[in-house]
């Protein structure tokens, strides 16, 4: 069945290929159906890059459907005729054209780059958090655990979140505040935590990281 090449002509003219983004099984029909005498110069660009896939034609992806558009039982428009003074030679609208290929190469890697990129921007990204156990030790037996805790909880900042605590005995009389907190890496460092834990030095004598795992 002949090809409508002025449709086609005019469909191209701002696509790569008969379908989306890629050569499929509608390039492969439309293809299949062209004459050599009977190419547009939009038609003849996206030609030669379809024929390149030749060893191919028969496993691109997708379905025909979309070639069919193209297709018509009147027959294919004839290209404008030629001027009087014109001789009789053909034209090879078929022969090589490497700068025609490589810029069409590249729109087409342009497009695909384009895309990935948009894709990836849309990507929400993955925030990196910890979980950790600090230990915070007192002067002494006398020391309010409750003002202490109190204190350590009044630091806030972006990124940070005070867990659960508890009280353990470290001998003499002694307990110290085992305190869990969860981070966002990048946002908090838990050295710069304990130096501002340690400002607290009516309560405080020293810190230390217990343990600390990534979430």
């Amino acid at each position: 069945m002949p090809v409508d090449l002025s449709k086609l002509e005019q469909h191209l003219a701002s696509r790569s290929y008969v379908e989306g983004y890629t050569p499929s099984q509608a390039d492969v029909l439309v293809f299949n159906a062209i004459k050599a005498g009977e190419i547009y110069p939009n038609v003849a660009r996206w030609y030669n890059h379809i024929q390149s896939f030749s060893a191919e034609l028969d496993t691109l992806p997708g379905s025909s459907t979309a070639g069919e558009t193209f297709l018509s039982s009147g027959g294919g428009a004839a290209p404008a005729a030629k001027a009087a003074d014109d001789d009789d030679d053909e034209v090879d609208l078929f022969g090589d054209d490497d700068e025609e290929d490589d810029a069409e190469a590249e729109r087409v890697k342009a497009e695909r780059v384009a895309a990935y990129n948009a894709k990836k921007a849309n990507k929400p990204k993955t925030i990196a958090k910890s979980v950790v156990t600090m230990d915070i030790k007192p002067w002494d037996d006398e020391t309010d655990m409750k003002a202490l805790e109190e204190a350590v909880r009044s630091i806030e900042q972006p990124g940070l979140v005070w867990g659960a605590s508890k009280l353990v005995a470290i001998g003499y009389g002694i307990k110290k505040l085992q305190i869990t907190l969860v981070v966002e890496d990048e946002l908090v460092s838990t050295d710069e935590l304990q130096e501002k834990i340690a400002e607290f030095e009516d309560y405080v004598q020293s810190t230390d990281i217990a343990a600390m795992q990534k979430l």
